[in-house]
């Protein structure tokens, strides 16, 4: 009879091991997610992430200027950037922040995510602070505005493939807070460009 059971138990065993290997062999390796590529971001939404850091670091913090960055690693889409840079003012630290927001680290420019740059000194210039309430248009739909002009219209189809940035600041050219959507890669060598209200979306005037 202890025999019978000897036998017994070695059988369940043998089975047993051969089902634990027959489990082993069938399990197919589980596929590892696909990272989705790094999206560029609309200058509305990376200024507002960058306004909580401002917050942090000074709780009257209000917007000074904001542009877009070009990186190579993600490219535009419309109004949307893969990185930005804020300038932020605290009237009652007489200083200015600048913060950057990337969607990539890029080298040793820039980090993923929103970061502190450096800060300085602030004195009363022709960029005036605006509080973050009257950013109520984002550089997406400032871009459509201005593509709505007929001499934008022109520009860009004589000029496909012209290089854009924007600006958002409030100067003394107009009484609210403004998007400038700029064709060339700066300010300064530009020949075209488009403002358009930032509180109310509506276009305000071409400069070439």
């Amino acid at each position: 009879m202890k025999r019978t059971n000897a036998l017994v138990y070695i059988l369940l065993g043998v089975m047993v091991g051969l089902f634990g290997c027959t489990e082993t062999q069938t399990q197919e390796p589980v596929a590892k997610k696909e990272e989705k590529p790094p999206e560029p971001v609309d200058g509305q939404k990376a200024f507002f992430q960058m306004y909580i850091a401002a917050r942090v670091w000074s709780q009257d913090a209000q917007g000074l200027r904001l542009e877009s960055l070009h990186i190579p690693e993600v490219k535009r889409k419309g109004g949307a950037f893969g990185a930005w840079r804020a300038t932020f003012v605290s009237l009652s630290k007489r200083r200015t922040a600048v913060f950057n927001y990337s969607v990539v680290e890029v080298g040793s420019k820039l980090q993923k995510g929103v970061f502190q740059d450096h800060e300085e000194g602030y004195s009363a210039s022709r960029d005036k602070p605006w509080p973050v309430s009257a950013l109520k248009v984002g550089s997406g739909k400032a871009l459509e505005v201005a593509l709505k002009q007929k001499h934008a219209k022109e520009y860009v189809k004589k000029n496909p493939d012209k290089p854009m940035m924007f600006i958002l600041e409030h100067t003394n050219r107009h009484p609210d807070l403004t998007w400038r959507v700029v064709w060339g890669e700066r300010v300064s060598t530009s020949d075209f460009s488009v403002y358009v209200d930032a509180t109310t979306g509506e276009f305000l005037e071409v400069m070439r």
